[in-house]
């Protein structure tokens, strides 16, 4: 330890060089850095969803079509005339309309109209379009050139490029906001003017590098990159505030300026440390879901910590050093100091808030996990073009969704009966297939294109459409009617499709949430347990957070809103490892206190002396989810930021409420299951009845 902190301040110039240059190099890089916006692809490769579709792009070449394409104040021919053009854009792997299944010759009064009325209405096309992964928004914005902008796009490619476009621009957004209320809040709670941007460019040196040194994954989801950046920041802003702080007590001890910051290193490494250990294992829990977003987030925020502590103790030293004289030509006095009354007001009022906890405790807890749940992406805003566009096209033609079965070739009845049964499925309002439907066009009118769509060396496609939204009971209903329907006439079948998708993904992550939270609670309460060596607190202190994250996430049990499956099964993880560092603030200060003081002396001394930190580090926690929340235009990243905002702020409130109350009431049994507790203990004589002799 010694070498290292005379190293680092004795080639302080060195160190700063080391590191700025890491964060130029990883900016570079992070340019290079794919990011998936298609949550399918996370699915495990035993899906059966993700076999079809490896199926389907292997039989057929294209995937399921994937985007809707209206265009008004058109003729059938120029409909016909404007697929080929469609089906010619680079990106584009297939298109189907009205005559891959009827005969354009025949009057449409004398088609078949629930047919038509997928494809055409009042001089209005309607194109099902299969647009590649990965050109989704060169392909779009080709959609719009070719139609002169009068196209309404919408299906997944669409919402896929309407991601790519809008992510990158609203964590810059989100920064934007967030960056300036750190300032303020840090200015407040600081005593040099720009301690802050000393603390921001100590993180923003570790994010750059974070987000730069995913290079070596390939690619990112967009839940990654629009979410670690900011959690890093917030989170880890303590570490740096800790040091400096540490940093300061010692230059009134010492002359020295480096001498202060080698015992300022060392006094915090371990404090640091022990905090940083306790939110990166709370993170490392995600790496153990099968859904692949869980490893993708929780490999970069272990990442993400692990590079702020670094840059904490590595490069802010130096850093302080190099403007040690900046530091005290802006000294001020603390503007915002709280004192003993907060400490006093929180001791007050510990019996009630207690109660008020133990009433909600159970009812939330069981609410928490009977919420509506969306396992996709949510709704489209309508703030976006994407989000109007799906409106447009769900008023002229209505709702609609597409599910495609893969059956082998070579049994047309069979075919034809699993079609028929298929259309009598609730919700189903159209079924394409050669056998039921294009069988009935002759052959002279059909294109061997027409016949690829249905029928490859293999298998045979069969192309079902629905009135249901792409996830929820009824969609969901539909799915395992028409995979039960598939399986009675064919001994392999295979169904892909945004439902099917969706379907899948909740019975995997649905399987995650228990592992995951038993993985955090477990690595956490080690981590606990090796830090206070005590067997109770450690409970205490999982109680008091784990209370928190059952009321935040009951809260849309209670007000009836649907909750997004992935920010249910992520908060869990991300709210523990995120603010159990408050309640650990909370606990070593009244452990230390108590070993001098009653129980309650040490509650109020404790909650005098840590309020201001811990009320610092949740504003900035806070106020990073209400960035996400409102600046995101991806219902996902924006309901995480919500739920962060709303479980810091009850993490918090149970910290400076409930467990005071903890403590106090478990002080006895504390004092003896804990390894040299050390408390204090009063004078025979003495008449206190609030501590008794440990």
């Amino acid at each position: 330890m010694d070498a290292l902190t005379r190293g680092i301040t004795r080639h302080k110039r060195i160190v700063i060089a080391i590191f700025i240059t890491a964060a130029l190099i990883s900016a570079v890089l992070f340019l290079g850095v794919k990011v998936n916006y298609n949550l399918v692809d996370y699915l495990p490769e035993d899906a059966e969803s993700t076999v079809a579709l490896d199926l389907m792009y292997e039989e057929f070449g294209s995937g399921v079509p994937n985007t809707r394409v209206m265009v008004p104040d058109l003729t059938l021919t120029g409909a016909k005339e404007l697929k080929g053009e469609l089906a010619a854009l680079e990106g584009v792997s297939g298109v189907m309309w009205l005559d891959d299944t009827q005969d354009l010759s025949t009057p449409v009064e004398l088609m078949d109209q629930a047919t038509v009325n997928q494809y055409w209405r009042d001089g209005t096309a309607l194109y099902d379009v299969t647009i590649d992964e990965g050109s989704e928004s060169r392909a779009v914005e080709a959609i719009y050139d070719l139609t002169d902008g009068k196209a309404a796009v919408s299906g997944n490619a669409a919402s896929t490029a309407s991601m790519q476009n809008l992510a990158v621009s609203e964590v810059v957004g989100a920064a934007c906001v967030l960056v300036p209320i750190i300032i303020v809040l840090l200015l407040l709670t600081t005593t040099s003017w720009i301690s802050p941007i000393l603390f921001l460019l100590t993180i923003g040196v570790a994010v750059i590098i974070n987000m730069g040194t995913n290079v070596v994954f390939g690619e990112i989801s967009f839940v990654t990159q629009s979410v670690s950046p900011i959690m890093q920041l917030a989170v880890s802003l303590d570490y740096a505030i800790f040091l400096l702080n540490s940093f300061g007590r010692h230059r009134e001890e010492t002359a020295d300026s480096a001498e202060a910051m080698r015992r300022a290193i060392k006094e915090s490494f371990s404090s640091i440390a022990a905090s940083a250990a306790t939110t990166l294992f709370g993170f490392l829990a995600l790496m153990f879901m099968r859904f692949g977003i869980g490893s993708d987030l929780g490999v970069n925020l272990v990442k993400g910590i692990a590079l702020s502590y670094i840059s904490v103790m590595v490069f802010l030293p130096a850093l302080a050093l190099a403007c040690v004289k900046w530091l005290d030509k802006t000294s001020h006095r603390q503007i915002i100091r709280t004192g003993r009354r907060v400490g006093r007001f929180f001791v007050k009022i510990r019996v009630p808030a207690l109660i008020l906890v133990l009433i909600c405790v159970i009812p939330c807890y069981r609410a928490q996990s009977r919420a509506d749940f969306l396992y996709g992406n949510g709704e489209p805003d309508a703030r976006t073009d994407y989000g109007r566009d799906t409106e447009l096209v769900n008023e002229a033609f209505g709702q609609s969704n597409n599910l495609v079965i893969l059956v082998p070739v070579g049994d047309p009845g069979a075919e034809a009966q699993l079609a028929a049964e298929l259309a009598e499925i609730d919700h189903v309002t159209a079924v394409l297939s050669y056998a039921g439907t294009v069988g009935a066009v002759p052959e002279a009118f059909l294109d061997e294109a027409i016949v690829s769509q249905f029928y490859s060396d293999n298998y045979a496609r069969i192309i079902l459409y629905t009135d249901t939204p792409e996830e929820g009971d009824e969609a969901f209903a539909v799915v395992e009617q028409v995979r039960a329907a598939a399986d009675s006439y064919y001994s392999e079948s295979w169904v892909c499709g945004q439902s099917a998708n969706l379907y899948d993904m909740r019975e995997v992550i649905t399987a995650d949430t228990s592992t995951v939270n038993w993985i955090a609670i477990g690595f956490i309460f080690l981590t606990l347990l090796v830090t206070f060596r005590s067997l109770t607190l450690p409970f205490i202190l999982l109680f008091a957070i784990e209370t928190a994250i059952w009321i935040n996430l009951s809260v849309p049990y209670f007000t009836e809103q649907p909750l997004i499956y992935i920010g249910y099964l992520v908060m869990n993880t991300v709210q523990l490892g995120a603010t159990i560092d408050y309640a650990i603030l909370m606990t070593n200060g009244y452990m230390a206190n108590r070993r001098t003081m009653t129980k309650r002396e040490a509650v109020t001394a404790t909650l005098s002396t840590n309020f201001e930190s811990v009320l610092t580090s949740a504003l900035i926690l806070i106020s990073a989810g209400l960035c996400l929340g409102f600046e995101s235009s991806l219902e996902v990243v924006a309901e995480l930021g919500i739920l962060l905002a709303r479980g810091t702020a009850l993490s918090l409130a149970m910290v400076v409420l409930a467990l005071p109350a903890l403590l106090m009431l478990f002080d006895p049994l504390t004092g003896r299951l804990t390894l040299m507790a050390g408390f204090y203990r009063l004078p025979e004589h003495a008449n206190d009845k609030e501590a008794k002799p440990q």
